[in-house]
């Protein structure tokens, strides 16, 4: 294909880049709709006028400001309800932690003895309500068998009847170590998270505690307990779906904004160019000095000799299908993209089966020599 062919299909693909609206003249219209079916993203300035979105120094003005204006939704910070919750807490207990047995030391048959001893007397006390009592000899107890789950299960449970859950929660922890199957454990641990008003903990330890040893009192406190619970996981959910959904909000909207900032950008760019033109009195098709298409005195790009043909008829390639296809594989593209670069390097593409047979075609269309 002579070079000079392909010199002037560059330089018109270079015209329209410099100057989209080029594109808007009504015999390109073919070209431009083969551009939309590729998905090309063409400016406005591509299309007839009727279909410009800036015609005027007041659209200009419009498309300065288009990246201010982007739709900013609502941006109210959200914030959180409270959720009605149904039943009596207490307040913390903040005495000094209690006793612990020491879990190193040997428990003998003895010991042992001891420490059963001292439990009847805690049971025997806290039947009679002296809570004081009972905790001094549970914690005998444990002392002298700290290897005794139910031992720290039960002074639990004093300790919830003493109003101190942070104390029953304490004790609970250490006959769970001790045993991670204690229902009491559980069971107290429950019961003392839900006078704090830790629901969704309480029903949690509830439920184990109901799965290892059922008893009416658990049942009973898990009643009150659920609701509360149920209430907060949905207060919850409900509260990250709107954060989420917020945070996607944000992101579409930044992405809205830096599209219609790159919009404007270009758009005014492209009115600067084309007032530019204008007062240089340049301008394509019919501005330039020859015409183009249309020859051009002398040679043109490529030095053909004589110059190019008048009026060469770019639809003759843009109207091929087969050209069109041709122009879509990247092969073929970077083939004629190199000897428009370099005319000199048409002599090495021409064995590639491939890029020959569209080259021949062009130079037909132009009607060079083949």
């Amino acid at each position: 294909m002579d070079a000079s062919k392909l010199n002037q299909f560059k330089h018109f693909i270079q015209q329209c880049k410099s100057d989209p609206s080029i594109l808007s003249d009504p015999s390109l219209s073919f070209f431009r709709d083969y551009l939309d079916s590729l998905g090309a993203k063409l400016p406005p300035s591509a299309y007839p006028k009727s279909k410009s979105r800036v015609d005027s120094d007041a659209d200009m003005e419009d498309v300065e400001t288009r990246g201010e204006n982007v739709d900013e939704g609502d941006e109210d910070e959200i914030i959180e309800s409270d959720v009605e919750l149904e039943g009596d807490t207490v307040e913390p207990d903040n005495d000094p932690p209690q006793k612990m047995g020491d879990p190193s030391v040997e428990v003998t048959e003895e010991s042992r003895d001891a420490s059963q001893k001292a439990k009847i007397k805690a049971m025997e006390a806290i039947s009679e309500g002296k809570l004081e009592e009972a905790i001094e000899n549970l914690t005998e107890a444990i002392l002298l068998n700290p290897t005794s789950a139910i031992m720290y299960a039960t002074r639990a449970s004093v300790y919830i009847k003493m109003k101190k859950p942070n104390a029953a929660i304490r004790d609970a922890n250490a006959a769970l170590e001790i045993n991670p199957d204690s229902a009491k454990g559980y069971k107290s641990r429950g019961i003392a998270q839900a006078m704090l008003g830790h629901w969704e903990q309480a029903a949690k330890d509830l439920h184990v505690a109901s799965k290892l040893d059922y008893d009416e009192e658990i049942n009973a406190v898990l009643k009150k307990v659920e609701p509360n619970a149920n209430k907060i996981e949905e207060h919850r959910r409900k509260y990250e779906r709107l954060r989420k959904e917020g945070e996607e909000k944000k992101i579409e909207r930044e992405r809205q904004r830096r599209r219609a900032e790159a919009q404007a950008a270009y758009e005014k760019a492209n009115k600067q160019e084309q007032t530019s033109s204008s007062r240089s009195g340049g301008g394509f098709p019919g501005g330039m000095p020859g015409g183009f298409p249309g020859g051009m005195p002398g040679t043109f790009p490529g030095g053909m000799p004589g110059g190019v043909p008048g009026n060469v008829d770019f639809s003759k390639i843009l109207n091929d299908p087969e050209l069109m296809a041709a122009f879509t594989d990247p092969e073929v593209m970077a083939a004629l993209q190199d000897v428009m670069k370099n005319p000199a390097n048409l002599a090495k593409h021409q064995a590639n089966p491939k890029v020959a047979p569209v080259i021949a075609k062009m130079m037909k269309k132009f009607g060079g020599p083949q």
